[in-house]
């Protein structure tokens, strides 16, 4: 819960609103933490997604997602606790996108992730960007998110230290000392 200041989304103030409202906005969040339902199958979890969306465009949806992700297809009915942790990822970003974001929230997606796998999520995530998909990225490894970057924010104790273009902020001497210890 905010303690202060508020939250807006496309006009909106959505403090206060029910989880459900908010997906209704476009506006998704996917946690850090690859939260999937162990129990569930890969197809199962992914449908748990689109719950608030129009039925006829389930299956539209659930063939984007398996073009961008083409793993999870070749698992579909396999129980999502016994995924890899990329492939965890994986369908919880998924789970996401079936519910037809107008703004995905991606908080720390490649936490845990091997450097491999998380070279592989950062290219998916560019694929999603260059798809026309709006991603707001909270994530540990700077130098890999500015690349895919167009606007950047540099967040200390709850408040924006930093903002710009990538560009700008990688060449600021502030940010490589404080955040990047390169200056």
């Amino acid at each position: 819960p905010a303690w202060s200041g508020s939250v807006a989304f496309n006009g909106q103030t959505i403090a206060g609103l029910g989880a459900g409202r908010i997906v209704d906005l476009g506006l998704i969040h996917v946690p850090e933490g690859r939260h999937v339902f162990p129990n569930l199958t890969v197809r199962e979890n992914l449908e748990l997604g689109a719950y608030r969306r129009a039925k006829a465009n389930r299956a539209r949806n659930m063939d984007h997602v398996v073009d961008v992700f083409p793993r999870l297809k070749e698992r579909f009915g396999q129980k999502a606790g016994t995924l890899s942790g990329g492939e965890q990822q994986m369908l919880a970003i998924g789970r996401g996108m079936m519910a037809e974001p107008e703004l995905l929230i991606l908080d720390e997606p490649s936490i845990g992730l091997s450097p491999l796998l998380v070279e592989e999520m950062f290219d998916l995530i560019g694929k999603l960007k260059a798809d026309g998909l709006t991603i707001l990225l909270v994530e540990q490894n700077v130098l890999q998110s500015m690349e895919i970057a167009d606007r950047a924010f540099v967040m200390e104790n709850g408040q924006i230290r930093l903002s710009g273009k990538p560009s700008d902020l990688m060449d600021d001497p502030d940010l490589q000392r404080a955040y990047l210890g390169l200056a």
